[in-house]
């Protein structure tokens, strides 16, 4: 249940159990274990860059694997989100953010309309972002576009993502994915005062 803001996150099927705590209107602190080294990192750099407080563990059995672990924990992310906005009133709604890292650049924008659409990372989806020619690597592009996809999907967000130039290491790009996801959610999650319905001509999302 959300209270200013905060909710609970829980989310526990067969072989994995996910627990933590968000908190919309924090200042970027994060106590992040899934067990994907990558993931760790890459949800740190979107909590932080977001401002958003974020605690995440997952526990998981040898049968659950690195994908079901990736998957379950976008699931619960995006849960948590849904629940901590409640009826969205005042939202901005809308997100976009343009991040650069090094030699690359990206951009994503997203739309907190209850609405599920993902589109973006037209690479190779089998290169992980390790830059290393094969797929056992801890995180691929394969991975990041089923992160960014489910945990759209449990949000019920349209998202965008564009790279405008890519990186000679795809780590640069994924960083610079989900730093400019943090970005565009803090943009999308915070309210307008004059606002006082859901941002909807319907009154309604």
């Amino acid at each position: 249940m959300a209270t200013r803001r905060v909710v609970h996150i829980k989310r526990k099927t067969a072989g994995m159990q996910i627990q933590g705590l968000l908190k919309l209107d924090g200042t970027g602190k994060t106590q992040i274990k899934t067990g994907i080294e990558f993931l760790d990192h890459a949800l740190t750099q979107f909590a932080f860059h977001g401002c958003f407080d974020l605690t995440l563990r997952c526990k998981s059995d040898a049968q659950a694997g690195k994908h079901h672990t990736n998957e379950d924990s976008a699931i619960a992310l995006g849960e948590a989100f849904q629940q901590a906005l409640g009826d969205k009133r005042g939202i901005q709604r809308y997100g976009c953010a343009f991040v650069p890292m090094d030699e690359t650049e990206v951009r994503v924008d997203l739309d907190i309309g209850n609405r599920y659409f993902f589109s973006g990372l037209r690479r190779s989806e089998v290169m992980p972002v390790t830059g290393q020619p094969h797929e056992d690597s801890d995180y691929s592009y394969r991975d990041l576009k089923d992160f960014l996809s489910s945990f759209s999907r449990s949000l019920g967000m349209n998202l965008h993502v564009s790279v405008l130039y890519p990186g000679q290491d795809l780590h640069h790009e994924a960083e610079a994915i989900f730093k400019a996801l943090g970005r565009a959610m803090d943009q999308a999650t915070q309210t307008d005062r004059r606002r006082k319905n859901a941002p909807s001509i319907k009154g309604l999302l």
